[in-house]
């Protein structure tokens, strides 16, 4: 992408209703608005789910199409990507859709404790050098910052065509003994997969079944006392 088309849809980006782009500094001294405060935003108390790293926000709009009485929150530092999933909103009159421009690592700063329902991660980056371990959106430090926001029995989707960070996940989860709820590593192949899982793919997605490359999914939720922390 051009740095002229990105400036612009950065500019467009201003002006869309909803697009929050809060500063890091208005973050991390916890003065941003709606942390704890999301119906102020969508105007009703409806449950709140995020997706992590959302790019294109192709998976916030789908499921909000699909479920009008839940309010959905896509999560990416690139701006210019999200771009298209909330110009899409916007065009179609999805009100129960929002997307945030920040870094997923201050999660704890847009939401406040028990405030989210689901977390919908799809096609991280893999992050496969061991020294890049410290950013893989299921190490261990971030999945400690997604159970603070989540509700009790709240619920984690890992959607990914990286084999590795599927067995990386479930490795760490093991270590905690949390056991999925369901895990698969060829979630299309299975006749019991759920219809958000299979019914919405993105772009990229597309690409990988088109080049035979297997989608793994996992889905689980934390304990509700503190065994881990």
């Amino acid at each position: 992408m051009g740095s002229k088309n990105k400036l612009k849809r950065f500019k467009e980006n201003e002006s869309f209703a909803n697009v929050i782009q809060p500063t890091r500094e208005s973050l991390l001294a916890d003065d941003f608005q709606y942390k704890g405060n999301w119906s102020a935003f969508f105007g009703n108390s409806n449950p709140i789910v995020v997706e992590l790293g959302c790019g294109k926000g192709e998976y916030s709009v789908g499921l909000a199409r699909k479920n009008p009485n839940v309010n959905y929150i896509g999560i990416d530092i690139k701006g210019a990507r999200f771009w298209r999933g909330a110009k899409t909103a916007l065009e179609e009159k999805l009100p129960n859709v929002a997307f945030v421009r920040t870094q997923i690592e201050l999660v704890t700063h847009v939401f406040a404790p028990a405030e989210v329902s689901e977390l919908w991660i799809t096609f991280p980056d893999p992050q496969y050098k061991f020294k890049r371990t410290h950013h893989r959106l299921t190490n261990p430090n971030f999945l400690l910052k997604y159970k603070q926001i989540l509700k009790p029995n709240g619920i984690v989707h890992l959607k990914t065509d990286a084999a590795f960070l599927h067995g990386y996940t479930l490795g760490v989860l093991d270590g905690w003994n949390i056991k999925p709820e369901m895990a698969h590593h060829d979630v299309y192949q299975y006749v019991h997969a759920p219809a958000d899982v299979i019914g919405i793919q993105t772009f990229y997605e597309q690409q990988y079944r088109e080049r035979g490359i297997p989608i793994t999914y996992l889905k689980f939720s934390f304990p509700t006392d503190d065994s881990i922390n």
